[in-house]
């Protein structure tokens, strides 16, 4: 159950090593799909229902970036492989040359908002992250972190975005950046510290600065 193990595996079904997919996309949604149910060990819906589908999306200077869509059924993974499966989505977004996603300052605090409303109501988030919290990681994510509509309310502010595809709350986006990413950032840094730099992963070293930032905030 080492993480490297999953990260391997899931480059190896994106680059279609093991059989081939009706497109790179297809590939790619397989290979983070492999992984992150290598790390349930198989026996919850997160890799299916939890991750939705990869979507790519362009950035301002016209590459594209990797959005991620996540669903509800995301929690079933629990906090440290929901956050892991965000990193597995990027190992193969480098791997693959694809540019990191460039959040706008309305995009970043839509997420901040979004997170707010959605724990207040809708249901409380086991770990609210601060506002800076959210700013840190909603700007410095290599990955879009998004999600289907799963509410019926709209978020209270920073509607209309070109690239959020939806006004209504996402459940998945704010699971994922609360309960997975913010909550477990110790771990999953503890982590890659070790040998995040032998996978091209050297550029998560903003988890240092987000632990440091956490334990501020709290």
């Amino acid at each position: 159950l080492d993480w490297r193990v999953a990260l391997t595996i899931s480059l190896e079904t994106a680059q279609e090593t093991f059989c081939k997919f009706e497109s790179k996309i297809k590939a790619i949604e397989a290979g983070i799909r492999v992984g992150l149910a290598y790390l349930t060990l198989g026996v919850v819906a997160s890799p299916l229902e939890g991750f939705v589908e990869l979507k790519i999306k362009k950035r301002s200077d016209g590459k594209e970036y990797f959005a991620i869509m996540y669903a509800g059924p995301i929690r079933s993974a629990g906090g440290t492989a929901g956050a892991v499966s965000v990193v597995i989505a990027d190992h193969i977004r480098k791997k693959f040359g694809y540019g990191a996603y460039d959040p706008t300052e309305t995009e970043i605090r839509r997420m901040v908002t979004e997170l707010y409303d959605y724990h207040e109501r809708v249901t409380n988030l086991q770990y609210l992250p601060s506002e800076k919290e959210i700013r840190f990681l909603a700007s410095s994510l290599p990955v879009q972190i998004d999600g289907d509509p799963s509410e019926e309310i709209e978020v209270s502010n920073y509607k209309d975005l070109p690239r959020i595809e939806t006004n209504r709350i996402r459940s998945g986006p704010c699971l994922v950046l609360g309960e997975c990413v913010a909550q477990k950032a110790v771990k999953v840094w503890s982590q890659l510290k070790k040998w995040g730099e032998d996978f091209g992963l050297g550029h998560w070293g903003f988890l240092q600065d987000f632990v440091n930032l956490q334990k501020e905030a709290k």
